[in-house]
């Protein structure tokens, strides 16, 4: 049991130490991330657009 609380206790002691992001800092970040997500979810649609068009004119006569 004290090799559990010694854990626990270790634990907080590295979470105290942690460099936690301010608000502002996540906020930008998560936006920085939706907008990169959209963006090559964009340009693997754009990608998946071309190449079917060009498997379509192959296959059909």
């Amino acid at each position: 049991m004290s090799k559990l609380k010694a854990y626990f206790t270790e634990s907080y002691q590295e979470l105290r130490k942690v460099n936690w992001p301010t608000r502002q800092e996540t906020i930008r970040l998560t936006v920085v991330v939706i907008v990169f997500s959209l963006a090559v979810a964009i340009f693997l649609g754009l990608l998946d657009m071309v190449f079917s068009y060009g498997i379509r004119l192959l296959i059909t006569p």
